[in-house]
């Protein structure tokens, strides 16, 4: 039985049962080999852009005799399914903008799936717009540590066209407990669900940030240029609204 690392765990664990699946960027195929082990899925599609992970993942289905179960396809994104294919789509181990551009470029290939569960490496914001933009709900954020790396998980599901208009109340303007105005660009950035969590894995994701952009910060200030100092600036007023949130959600958590 194929064993996953904590973070592929996690993913797993929110794929329902009794879904076929398309495990984008695949890598050895774990995930879907997981799934099928354990009866979760009926049919994956495990895709794979990359030659040497390609060949790895077909030796992965083939050894745990998973081939009627698990088809491994060699193709960038979701140009490895076919429309109505596949119920749920996982896209995990990848920066958030590629992940969008990957959703982005695959539009008609998502008819019939009704849940994206997606997890950045970097750049959740990306993907969160995406959603937000193209009529998906963003369900759930989950946050875990792995390895000395910091990962988030975002689920969504598909929205009737009917009801779209709602998507835009989880992003709405909200007030923390201590009176800290949040608008949608800052939701959007550090997560609605994990805002409202305030996971203590979450703190030391954005203190990490902070210290990134206090060392953007000064490389800005070492230029004379008038357009690195409106971005020193810029950054500036990003590190104190970011330090306003932590420290209004840590006192809530006192």
């Amino acid at each position: 039985m194929v064993k996953l690392s904590k973070r592929l765990g996690m993913i797993a664990d929110r794929v329902p049962a009794g879904v076929k699946l398309a495990d984008i960027g695949s890598d050895h195929a774990l995930l879907p080999t997981y799934l099928a082990q354990n009866q979760i899925i009926t049919y994956g599609v495990a895709g794979e852009v990359n030659p040497g992970p390609f060949e790895a993942a077909k030796r992965q289905v083939l050894e745990c005799g998973l081939s009627r179960t698990i088809d491994v396809r060699s193709g960038d994104g979701l140009a490895v399914i076919a429309p109505g294919e596949v119920d749920v789509i996982t896209i995990a181990g990848m920066g958030g903008s590629l992940i969008a551009s990957i959703l982005e470029a695959g539009k008609a290939k998502l008819e019939g799936v009704s849940l994206l569960i997606l997890q950045p490496n970097v750049g959740e914001e990306h993907v969160r717009r995406w959603l937000l933009s193209n009529g998906w709900s963003l369900t759930s954020e989950a946050i875990l540590e792995e390895d000395g790396k910091i990962y988030e998980i975002l689920t969504a599901a598909r929205v009737p066209a009917q009801k779209q208009a709602a998507l835009e109340a989880l992003y709405a303007d909200r007030t923390l407990p201590d009176g800290v105005r949040v608008q949608k660009d800052r939701l959007l950035l550090m997560g609605p669900y994990l805002m409202e969590q305030a996971p203590d894995i979450w703190f030391v994701k954005w203190e990490s940030e902070l210290k990134k952009l206090a060392m953007i910060e000064a490389q800005l200030q070492l230029s004379t240029a008038e357009a690195s100092a409106l971005k020193a600036e810029q950054v500036r007023q990003e590190i104190r609204d970011i330090q306003e949130v932590l420290a209004c959600l840590q006192k809530v958590k006192r």
